[in-house]
């Protein structure tokens, strides 16, 4: 027995995962799976894990992030339905899992029940409500139609707006079953709300239209996605899917429901031979109406006048009171001038021109005696600055170094100008610039003592810097 278990093939950890997956998904390459969903996680990464089960086993299954988008079907807990995909494994702990390629209801049972859960949740989120929903514009100028452009529903909408009215029309097509007909539709609806900053105008009302099929057929307007951008739609939207018996979960988000793409076409834009008749019915009614009233406002008019003075009568006082008014006028404007005359005579009799020679001699004085001061103040005022001026210059002279040379010393210069005030400031050779008195000056070079010249020092007791050549 031992020696049996001796020639046994040793198997790392890695070793034997590997080969259990080969086994499995060898065998299992392509299944399809029925049970009923349970634990349904939707994590960030964005794959979908639940679990497969029935009365006796559960099944670990995976959506992986890429093939969700094209599912059909939403998974929730509690749904029956059919997976295909292959079996693998998870080395990482131990077990195996369904990777699920296709997903699809059971049956029409299970497609019933999850509609139901679904209008109660959407219904719960207030999307169908009745306050939520717009008028349709009484004439739109731009129809947006959501339908495929293959198919004879676009072509009975097309044809039912040229027999009633006909608008521009913009078709954005899609896809109106299979997987990729949800997430189509949702985007047509919301690309159609971004226009209008282009080139392509913005419709006024949407129609989302799709001919009859079974339940498995209109699923894709079941979907939450389709429901949500119909709810989110800033521009009015006409539900047209399916036969008048269908109903649809966008049927009840849509702000009006037509019960076939044909009815759509009639709700949209009304008959313009009846809109025509209307208005020429309106017009003649609000002929026939003003008429009335201009007749009615003329017999009113002319009774009114009846119970009126005449013209003349009522403007002869005012003309009696305006030709006394003028006569007064002229009487008092002579009287005026001739007191205004009087007055002008009095006036000049007491001017004249010896009072105002008079007048001028008493001015021409005063002027005289003013201009004699001004001038006797102007001099001494001049007399002051004058001798201010002249201390300032004395001391001026006094404190320059003019007055300094005068007196036999002299100004030492560097070359840039700078006065040399220590013989730090000239170094050995440096050329000096002495200044003497009466504007005298004289070159010399610096020249440093040596120790032996130091030693030949006057006995003055100072010692020499520097020797003048």
């Amino acid at each position: 027995m031992e020696e049996g278990q001796d020639n046994l093939v040793e198997l790392s950890v890695s070793e034997i995962s590997a080969s259990v997956k080969r086994h499995i998904e060898g065998a299992f390459g392509r299944v399809r799976v029925r049970g009923e969903l349970g634990r349904v996680a939707r994590p960030a990464s964005g794959h979908l894990y639940f679990d497969m089960k029935d009365d006796k086993s559960v099944l670990a299954a995976v959506i992986w992030k890429g093939a969700k988008a094209a599912m059909a079907v939403e998974p929730e807990t509690g749904l029956e339905v059919v997976c295909t995909g292959r079996l693998t494994t998870f080395a990482g702990q131990s077990r195996y899992q369904l990777v699920v390629e296709h997903i699809e209801p059971a049956g029409a049972g299970a497609l019933m029940a999850l509609l139901d859960a679904r209008r109660r949740k959407l219904a719960e989120a207030g999307l169908f409500d009745d306050d939520r929903k717009r008028a349709l514009p009484a004439l739109p100028e731009i129809i947006g139609v959501v339908t495929s452009p293959s198919g004879a529903v676009i072509r009975d909408i097309l044809h039912r707006l040229a027999d009633r009215f006909p608008r521009h029309v913009l078709v954005w097509p899609v896809r109106v079953q299979g997987e990729s007909c949800a997430r189509e539709v949702a985007d047509a609806l919301a690309g159609f709300n971004k226009l209008g900053a282009g080139d392509v105008p913005r419709p006024d009302v949407l129609i989302v239209a799709r001919g009859g099929g079974s339940l498995e057929d209109l699923w894709p307007f079941n979907e939450e996605i389709v429901v949500q951008a119909v709810a989110a739609s800033e521009i009015p939207v006409i539900s047209a899917v399916g036969h008048e018996t269908d109903t649809t979960l966008i049927d009840l988000a849509a702000d009006v429901r037509a019960p076939t793409p044909t009815a759509a076409a009639e709700m949209a834009v009304p008959v313009r031979a009846e809109l025509r008749a209307a208005l020429d019915g309106h017009a003649a009614r609000m002929g026939r109406a003003q008429s009335r009233l201009t007749a009615e406002a003329s017999g009113k008019l002319a009774g009114l006048a009846r119970g009126l003075k005449r013209p003349e009568d009522v403007l002869a006082l005012p003309f009696q009171r305006f030709d006394a008014t003028a006569r007064r006028l002229g009487q008092g404007l002579s009287r005026n001038v001739a007191v205004h005359r009087a007055a002008l005579t009095r006036i000049a009799a007491r001017v004249s021109p010896l009072a105002l020679q008079g007048k001028m001699r008493l001015a021409r004085q005063s002027l005289d005696t003013l201009a004699r001061r001004v001038r006797g103040q102007a001099e001494n005022a001049h007399a002051r600055r004058a001798a201010k001026l002249a201390a300032g210059a004395t001391r001026l002279r006094l404190l320059s170094h003019e007055s300094v040379l005068q007196r036999g010393f002299a100004l030492a210069l560097l070359p840039d100008g700078t006065p040399l005030r220590h013989a730090a400031q000239a170094a050995d050779g440096t050329l000096l610039d002495i200044r003497l008195a009466a504007e005298e000056r004289l070159a010399a070079r610096v020249e440093k003592p040596t120790e032996g010249r130091r030693r030949r020092k006057p006995a003055t007791g100072r010692g020499n810097q520097g020797t003048l050549l």
